[in-house]
């Protein structure tokens, strides 16, 4: 299809080398409807006549029941899906086919295709972030008053509810959202008919072809709308950081199901054996997600280093554009299924929960408020009386609200029997009813409103 400039034709290493459709194939319905949008346009400006347009149209929708049916040809002499589409169009219409290709070239094809695919991604993993919400709001709501320790430097630090943990994912996923719909945003500019680079002569209507692809407007700029691939960052940036979340809940659920710990059990479905130890059950599919997160970064960072350094416009660099993102996507949308049928899944241990977050401690901070409170202490002086306290339970093999008043009162004289009713786990989430905190009723509250926010 570019041979008439060339006497040879190119040698084999090139012809595996320079060939995309071994994985350009997955664009195939984005190129149909862009060529589909292209020839209607072309007619109703009087660029190609309505037969041969119609014509064209007839080829395409057979073609893609072709795809549909048995898939996209790869044949490397052809390059890409561009030439393979156009070169069975002409199989089947002849010359007609070559009309095609008027007022248009494969570097504004290829971006146009491409942001299609990106757009219809991103819809993708919003849907599945979506049902990732539902499943944790569902279990979060099960648990809003369940006690557990909550933890800084993965030690026990103060009592949460397991609710209010399950719904800090969700605010994650919340801002994952974000991200993908401003990605979305950006994308929403269609590239077509600016041809190679420089735009074209013919009178094409390319707000027509915008609105028929369902962008909101056309790209501004010829050169940059063949030679930008920001969208395709866009999406790698905001899969990253999704899979980043993805991963410290899987890890979290991997700790959690270690024996030390036992604060889950993940169900059959998302667990291994092992083939020499029978008592083993393995959190894979925890630890998978936790793997593809490291791998979509370097698909995110892959992309990043092929684009850094390129002149305007297009450049053969750029079809090495695709397959980051589409391996980061097929990893991403697996991750987001995994993680969303084990918290549907998933059996908490909130018993063992309870009793881990009264046996360590993890009230002391309610001690030392109270002092602040009711004894007018400076926080730094109670903070230390607290901890004296925490050494007396510590050596004495008991929970804060389990000390012999006596003792707390010769640690500090200032302290009396009130202290035992905010020294108990139960007391000390249900204090904390500051916005957003992790009180059972701040909880429900946030669930509700997050329901309503997808409605």
């Amino acid at each position: 299809m570019w041979g008439g400039r060339f006497a040879a034709g190119p040698a084999s290493i090139m012809r595996g080398i320079n060939a995309s459709i071994p994985f350009d194939k997955r664009l195939w319905k984005q190129d149909i409807a862009g060529s589909k949008a292209h020839v209607a346009m072309l007619a109703k400006q009087g660029i190609i006549e309505g037969e041969d347009a119609q014509a064209i149209t007839e080829g395409l929708n057979r073609i893609a029941a072709e795809y549909e049916a048995d898939g996209v040809p790869v044949d490397l002499d052809l390059e890409d899906i561009h030439m393979v589409t156009e070169s069975r169009l002409a199989q089947l219409i002849g010359p007609s086919a070559g009309r095609l290709h008027t007022a248009r070239s494969r570097n504004d094809q290829v971006a146009t295709d491409f942001r299609l695919w990106v757009r219809d991604a991103i819809d993708e993993v919003q849907a599945g972030l979506i049902g990732l919400q539902r499943a944790l709001l569902a279990r979060a709501d099960e648990n809003a008053d369940a006690v557990m320790p909550g933890f800084t430097h993965l030690q026990s630090a103060q009592p949460v509810t397991l609710g209010h943990h399950l719904m800090a994912y969700y605010e994650m996923v919340r801002r994952d959202r974000s991200r993908f719909a401003d990605a979305r945003a950006r994308a929403d500019e269609c590239p077509l008919g600016a041809a190679a680079l420089a735009g074209t002569g013919f009178p094409i209507d390319r707000h027509a072809t915008a609105a028929a692809l369902g962008f909101a407007k056309p790209t501004d700029n010829s050169l940059d709308s063949v030679s930008d691939r920001d969208f395709a960052l866009d999406y790698l940036m905001a899969a990253t950081q999704a899979s980043l979340h993805l991963s410290r809940l899987a890890e979290e659920f991997i700790i959690w199901a270690s024996q030390p710990f036992g604060f889950v059990k993940l169900p059959d479905a998302y667990s291994t054996g092992s083939s020499i130890m029978p008592q083993k059950r393995n959190p894979d599919a925890a630890e998978l997600v936790r793997g593809h997160a490291g791998r979509i970064m370097g698909c995110m960072t892959a992309l990043c280093v092929t684009m850094k350094g390129l002149p305007l416009a297009y450049s053969k660099d750029m079809q090495d554009d695709k397959p980051p993102v589409f391996e980061a996507h097929d990893l991403l949308a697996l991750s987001i299924a995994a993680m969303t049928g084990m918290i549907e899944t998933v059996t908490f241990r909130t018993d063992r929960m309870r009793g881990l977050a009264e046996s360590g401690f993890a009230t002391a901070t309610d001690l030392a408020d109270w002092l602040v409170r009711e004894g007018g202490i400076p926080f730094r002086e109670a903070h230390h009386i607290t901890g004296r306290a925490v050494a007396a339970a510590e050596a004495a093999g008991v929970p804060l609200d389990q000390l012999p008043i006596a003792t707390l009162k010769e640690i500090d004289a200032r302290i009396d029997d009130r202290i035992y009713a905010v020294l108990t786990v139960d007391a000390s989430v249900a204090s904390r009813m500051s916005h957003g905190g992790t009180a059972p009723a701040q909880v429900r509250a946030r669930i509700a409103q997050a329901q309503e926010e997808l409605g």
